[in-house]
């Protein structure tokens, strides 16, 4: 996904190469936060563990276990948002914009990313806010003591993250809006069905097993 485009000069010239620079270098960062989130939810897994046997065999819980999984919420809820949008994996509703094709098409992306900049922009303002307001009164959790704040400062960061990721996505689509013949860079696509359903197959091992299976009954 990082690799650069195969562009024409025609396609270069529209912004092609600028755009994909832009995004294999966000792209990075994403990827960063999104793997980042996965190890702490795979240590957050073994704290589990933990905290089971020794609550179990040995009597000795960990101290403030409870606060820290309500703080970790915000890691692996909100960290990798920017990553899944990067990869089209956020649930999109394409009854209507399914049938567009052309300037429509990208008019009407480029709308949905205009609501999305501003609903973001208002989670970001918001969320700085309550973090912010975190840090001064000392909000800590019950148990454990623990200060909130930086939990809370995570959920602007990341939606920032996700701002940066929507305006490329925008100036993607406005630059297909001006070239519908350029080559589609930094934007999500709408997924044919049977296309997703090979690809989710492929990536399961299904289609391996049903070639293997076909190979053998022509050698048969």
């Amino acid at each position: 996904m990082t690799q650069p485009l195969n562009l024409t000069p025609e396609q270069a010239a529209s912004g092609g190469h600028t755009v994909d620079r832009f995004d294999r270098v966000l792209h990075a960062l994403e990827r960063g936060t999104a793997l980042l989130s996965a190890f702490f939810i795979f240590g957050l897994m073994l704290v589990g563990v933990v905290q089971i046997v020794g609550r179990t065999v040995f009597n000795a819980p960990i101290f403030g276990y409870i606060d820290a999984i309500e703080m970790s919420i915000a890691v692996f809820a909100f960290l990798a948002i920017a990553y899944c949008e990067r990869m089209n994996g956020h649930v999109r509703m394409e009854l209507l914009i399914g049938k567009l094709r052309g300037r429509p098409l990208w008019l009407a992306e480029m709308a949905g990313q205009v609501l999305g900049l501003f609903l973001m922009a208002v989670l970001i303002w918001y969320g700085w806010e309550h973090a912010m307001r975190a840090y001064e009164y000392g909000d800590s959790t019950i148990d454990a003591q623990i200060p909130w704040w930086p939990s809370k400062m995570l959920i602007p960061a990341a939606f920032a993250l996700l701002f940066l990721r929507q305006l490329l996505n925008l100036i993607g689509y406005a630059r297909l809006f001006l070239n519908p013949g350029a080559a589609p860079v930094a934007v999500p696509l709408i997924a044919d069905v049977r296309e997703l359903a090979e690809e989710e197959a492929a990536g399961a091992g299904a289609l391996e097993d049903t070639d293997g299976e076909s190979k053998g009954r022509a050698g048969a």
